[in-house]
């Protein structure tokens, strides 16, 4: 299995994603082999870790209709198509890379979409205050959909809080996976 962070950083909540993927790398340790990877906005340079990867859960802000941090748990073959005509600051991002999988006849991966309702979507770092309290809840369910997949996990002795990875997102000689 793999993690994929989707996001931009200077985007404030849109950066949840790679704030996050960063947080569970940084604090803990599972029990069998887990790529954690910053996708950020890669976009279309996903498309080789789609194809050589049979599972992946993916962390994004989605822009639903619901309230602000909202968690949301959706198979991302459900909202495949939505992607190639979204647009948005990910361009041709990873719901489009499947898509383009599918397209060309080639196996989709087994992915979930662990996404969360954005509040502010501005050029700034951070995250809202909706957001910032709901991340160890979305941090839970990420835990929980890797526990019921056979992936235990162990807390590190020593963390990074969400504040330093924010702050190392706001240095430009910081460094994020």
């Amino acid at each position: 299995m793999i993690i994929i962070g989707i996001g931009n950083v200077l985007q404030k909540d849109d950066g949840l994603g790679v704030y996050a993927a960063t947080y569970l790398n940084e604090n803990y340790t599972f029990s069998e082999e887990l790529a954690i990877i910053n996708g950020g906005v890669q976009g279309i340079h996903l498309l080789n870790v789609l194809e050589e990867n049979d599972h992946i859960l993916i962390f994004d802000s989605i822009g639903l209709d619901d309230n602000p941090a909202s968690i949301y748990a959706i198979p991302a073959q459900e909202i495949s198509g939505y992607g190639l005509n979204n647009g948005g600051a990910h361009e041709i991002g990873i719901l489009q890379c499947m898509d383009m999988l599918e397209l060309q006849g080639k196996a989709i991966p087994t992915a979930m979409v662990l996404g969360i309702v954005p509040d502010e979507v501005t050029f700034d770092f951070g995250l809202s205050k909706a957001l910032t309290n709901a991340f160890d809840g979305y941090i839970s369910v990420a835990l929980q959909y890797l526990s019921k997949h056979g992936i235990r996990h162990t807390k590190k002795e020593s963390n990074t809080s969400l504040q330093e990875i924010i702050a190392r997102a706001k240095d430009p000689s910081g460094v994020m996976i």
